[in-house]
């Protein structure tokens, strides 16, 4: 059985609360279960010491066990000071989207042909 240490979304609309909990990796997010291990609340302060709580030795145990840790709950580890911290690597997240980029495009082949225009303007009148 493959476990999952993983957020289970619970809390009303706009209003989110997750649990971390340890569950098989082919059951839904929200539903079964084996184990609770902590609390996560995004709209508490980022310096609450309410906003994550987990059960630490738990959490050892699943991953001794065999449990793999999924992306947010690691980071949750990491600033706990339980894992050591990973260097994340996201080339695509900085590049801009299609639109974006034909923009770019044309923006710099005007400043391009105002350059050659200025360039010509400038070596006209030095002919004379």
């Amino acid at each position: 059985m493959a476990m999952k240490i993983r957020l289970a979304r619970g809390g009303s609309k706009k209003r989110p609360f997750y649990r971390i909990v340890a569950a098989d990796s082919r059951m839904p997010r929200d539903g079964r279960f084996i184990e609770k291990l902590g609390t996560y609340n995004p709209l508490l302060p980022k310096d609450s010491e309410e906003r994550v709580k987990m059960d630490l030795e738990r959490i050892q145990y699943w991953v001794s066990q065999g449990a793999q840790v999924t992306d947010r709950v690691a980071r949750f580890l990491e600033a706990a000071g339980v894992n050591a911290k990973t260097e994340r690597n996201n080339p695509n997240k900085a590049v801009p989207g299609k639109k974006a980029q034909e923009r770019a495009e044309e923006k710099a082949a005007k400043a391009a042909e105002a350059a050659e225009a200025a360039a010509e303007a400038d070596a006209a009148p030095a002919e004379e």
